[in-house]
């Protein structure tokens, strides 16, 4: 055992110093040397910290500042290559606390493993954080490891088979149902709304089809190989002319906008967009996209957007809009 722990030495001072020391928290050899022993109940003498702490800078790159440089003592520095920083850190956190796409105690799990990534003194800022865990938030523990099998298949251009879920109504309660055990090839993992989607177009049909990946079961990598070829810039093209995540023929849509919708506008429909100020108030959008999802846009922004082209998208939207009337009388 004494062999073992004393090859141990040059781990049991990089993770105290990694845990306890940062610009403001630095630590002499005799302190370092103290907390080795309460928290690995091993003894180093501090010759043997120092010799470990220069060969931690000399042969594994290390950034840790010493009594030389600061006449204070020792701590280490992060990397900007390879350690996330406090923010990003935190911003992580806050995804995985507030998205809707994992599961709960998957997400907990995952905020533990981001606290461990950083010192003591960081996480002391943490230790009132609560999730707050928002409406909706899927119960499909299998959500990583689809992102994480789907990849894999992208990369071996391998199909996949899963089983499909969604909510319907079975007499008079509601039922979460398997609705298709489709054999998918896969070309993208999307991100849109907090939701995770695969790309891909399913066996006996040419067009690409988004399927959630909360509502994937059971997915399993076949063997046989995706036969239709689709480049980078047509998958590109796709998304960025593809409106709330909507499959289908693509169109070229006009729209007369408030100026209060300009940066989602930007923000949501991309490079692909041609924008023709009016007014101060008001700005003409053309952009080629998927009608049906566009529509839901316009629905969600009625007061704020007008359609003006094409005539069957108006016509669509005069009729939502009448019968909405007419139930609301």
């Amino acid at each position: 055992m004494e062999l073992y722990e004393k090859n141990g030495n040059i781990l049991y001072i990089l993770n105290i110093l990694k845990k306890y020391t940062d610009e403001q928290h630095k630590l002499s050899t005799q302190q370092i040397r103290d907390k080795i022993i309460d928290e690995y109940n091993v003894e180093i003498d501090t010759r043997t910290i120092r010799r470990n702490i220069i060969l931690l800078q000399q042969k594994f790159g290390y950034d840790i500042s010493t009594y030389n440089d600061n006449k204070e003592g020792y701590y280490i520095n992060n990397d900007p290559e390879t350690d996330f920083e406090p923010g990003e850190i935190r911003a992580i956190i806050d995804t995985f606390s507030y998205s809707t796409f994992i599961e709960e105690k998957l997400s907990k799990a995952i905020i533990e493993k981001c606290k461990n990534l950083q010192n003591i003194y960081e996480n002391e800022k943490l230790k009132n954080y609560r999730i707050y865990s928002p409406k909706g938030r899927t119960s499909n523990i299998e959500v990583i490891k689809n992102i994480e099998d789907i990849s894999n298949s992208i990369a071996n251009k391998n199909k996949v088979k899963f089983e499909y879920w969604k909510y319907c109504i079975e007499g008079d309660r509601i039922k979460k149902q398997i609705v298709s055990k489709p054999v998918v090839s896969p070309y993208a993992i999307l991100y849109d709304k907090q939701q995770f989607y695969m790309l891909g177009i399913k066996d006996g049909n040419e067009e690409f089809f988004h399927y959630r990946l909360d509502r994937i079961k059971n997915l399993t990598e076949l063997q046989e190989k995706v036969e239709i070829t689709k480049t980078e810039k047509e998958i590109e093209e796709y998304v960025e002319t593809s409106v709330e995540v909507f499959s289908g023929n693509e169109v070229e849509i006009e729209a007369e906008c408030d100026e209060y919708l300009l940066g989602e506008v930007y923000e949501k429909f991309g490079k692909k967009l041609e924008v023709i100020p009016i007014n101060k108030k008001k700005f003409i959008m053309k952009i080629k996209a998927n009608p049906l999802g566009f529509k839901l846009w316009t629905m969600r922004n009625l007061d704020m957007v007008t359609i003006k082209k094409p005539e069957s998208l108006v016509s669509e939207i005069k009729k939502v809009i009448e019968d909405a009337e007419k139930r609301y009388k």
